[in-house]
């Protein structure tokens, strides 16, 4: 029997809760079926809410392929969201591996701050700009083929990266990597959403995004180190992920899990609609959009603290062994690029989590829980990463305790925002929406930040005057010679002075930044309800379109009778 026989219960007021797995239309089917020939609404409703345990309960494990409890994780489901996890990891293992091998690029093909930004931004721009295509197909083709081949892509443009002679070439691979990575990153959290829901859902994004600092802290490590071992050549740093890219390829063709589009919320059947029509409904879709200029803010000072905040740190234990005279220890120039991606790693071991784990508990009481948490999390980064670029010079220690506690605050974003996206966004325009935010986010985030931060470096460096960065005394000493210090060895201790203030004054923008995305999370508090609310009307009524403003004209009619309590 058909859904809309519903808008004659007698229930007139009642908020139907529709079971996670299968949905209403297949279960009053089952119903009718058992009762000879259709379900009355009564019978259906009563069912619906019948108490935990009962066998008749609408929620019980009736439908074979569906989890008898809305907790129950197969084997298969499993091994595609590890799969998902290990492709993540080793993507932003590729992004950051030059970040710690940054120096040594530039030294090799004798460019500046302003081209060494340019690697990440020429990276960042293909990306975003191919992240739409892939979008479009994700809602409409076969996503493991589609991620399988960027996956294959990005891998053998960063093994072909390693052998370029010369920068503008070695620019050109790297762009190409961001068309590979394009495919993956858009698809990927969407595979998530057709297996799971509500807490699971939010869980398995955590363990998903996860990746993000752990990734990032392993490129740079394995950069920096691999370098290390093959005697300084940086080339060897950048051929340590295509192995792994070729294992990941193999597991998402043949070992991953494709479920139909809007599985997990019962309607595997959905059809996505045109692409002009997915855009207009996102246009509208107030949630979606201020959340999306927010993360964009995110991604701003994450591009910008990811790329330079190794170089910085770099600067400062130079600054600080000069000015003493003194090594400070056990971190010098060398390691700078390790312990930075320690750190990385270690705050999205608790980051990462801790942002999940407060979405579940407070999201419970507190529906508009989630947008909040993103803008504390963010203000509380800017205050901390900017004390921890002010005390770099003196010390260093104190320096990296600020950047975990900073960089800890800023990965409560990331499960969250993704979630957040889930939920306020339809099945079937999922991919298309993904597409959205990485084209917006990275256009006006961490596609330009890079590129930005050294173009300011650059311009700050010429005009700084050294009297009012320098003590008169260093203007002409030389460095000393320092484990480390190698690179600086035909420079003053002045002109080492000009490069740390010139770096740091254009790190205080991501500060600027982080508070401009908290207000922006704020305001996103405000719709997040009303635009949860009705994706989950548009889900259950199964309505070819639905619109986001406070009129509830595209509504189905069943909906807007029994749910009148609902509306926005």
């Amino acid at each position: 029997m058909p859904a809309q026989t519903l808008k004659e219960s007698p229930v007139k007021a009642a908020v139907v809760t529709f079971p996670y797995n299968p949905s209403s239309q297949r279960l009053m089917a089952e119903l009718g079926e058992k009762e000879g020939g259709g379900a009355s609404e009564v019978n259906l409703l009563g069912r619906l809410y019948e108490p935990e345990g009962s066998p008749n309960r609408g929620m019980g494990g009736a439908l074979s392929g569906y989890p008898k409890t809305p907790n129950h994780i197969s084997r298969r489901q499993w091994i595609t969201v590890i799969i998902l996890f290990f492709v993540n990891l080793i993507n932003y293992m590729d992004r950051l591996t030059i970040a710690g091998i940054l120096t040594k690029i530039q030294n090799d093909y004798q460019i500046g701050d302003a081209e060494g930004g340019a690697l990440q931004t020429a990276f960042v721009i293909s990306y975003m700009i191919f992240a739409p295509i892939f979008g479009y197909m994700g809602d409409r083709h076969s996503r493991k083929l589609i991620m399988g081949f960027g996956v294959f892509l990005w891998t053998i443009f960063t093994l072909i990266g390693s052998f370029m002679p010369n920068y503008h070439l070695f620019l050109l691979c790297r762009a190409m990597v961001g068309i590979g990575e394009a495919s993956y990153s858009t698809i990927a959290p969407t595979v998530i959403s057709d297996m799971f829901v509500k807490d699971i859902r939010s869980k398995m994004l955590a363990f998903f995004y996860f990746a993000i600092p752990v990734g990032s802290g392993l490129g740079y490590v394995v950069g920096s180190e691999t370098t290390m071992l093959a005697g300084g050549d940086w080339r060897w740093g950048l051929r340590v992920t295509p192995i792994l890219g070729v294992i990941a390829t193999f597991l998402i063709i043949f070992c991953m899990n494709d479920p139909p589009r809007g599985e997990s919320e019962g309607h595997g059947n959905l059809k996505a609609t045109t692409y002009a029509k997915d855009l207009q409904s996102l246009a509208k879709n107030k949630s979606f959009m201020l959340s999306t200029v927010a993360f964009t803010c995110v991604a701003f000072c994450t591009g910008a603290l990811s790329w330079w905040g190794p170089k910085y740190i770099e600067y400062a234990v130079a600054l600080a062994q000069a000015q003493n005279n003194t090594d400070v220890g056990s971190i010098n120039v060398r390691n700078v690029s390790l312990i930075f991606g320690v750190v990385t790693m270690l705050s999205g071991i608790v980051g990462v989590p801790l942002g999940s784990i407060l979405s579940t508990k407070l999201k419970q009481k507190y529906p508009r829980a989630d947008p909040l948490i993103c803008a504390c999390g963010l203000l509380i980064s800017a205050l901390f990463l900017s004390i921890g670029m002010i005390t770099a010079s003196w010390n260093i220690y104190v320096t990296f305790a600020l950047l975990f506690v900073g960089e800890v605050a800023l990965n409560l974003n990331w499960s969250i925002v993704a979630d957040i996206l889930l939920y306020v966004v339809v099945p079937t325009r999922r991919s298309t929406a993904e597409a959205v935010q990485i084209l917006v986010s990275h256009a006006f985030g961490d596609a330009g930040s890079p590129y930005l931060i050294g173009l300011m470096s650059d311009a700050l460096k010429q005009s700084l005057s050294q009297e009012s960065v320098c003590l008169p005394e260093s203007a002409s000493k030389s460095m000393p010679a320092f484990a480390g210090l190698e690179s600086y060895s035909n420079v003053t201790q002045c002109d080492v002075a000009v490069d740390y203030y010139g770096m740091q004054y254009s790190l205080f923008t991501n500060s600027i930044v982080e508070v401009i995305g908290g207000i922006f999370f704020i305001i996103t508090a405000i719709y997040i309800i009303r635009d949860k609310r009705k994706c989950d009307r548009f889900i259950a009524g199964e309505s070819p379109s639905i619109s986001t403003d406070d009129e509830d004209e595209d509504l189905p009619p069943q909906l807007q009778l029994i749910l009148p309590n609902e509306r926005a």
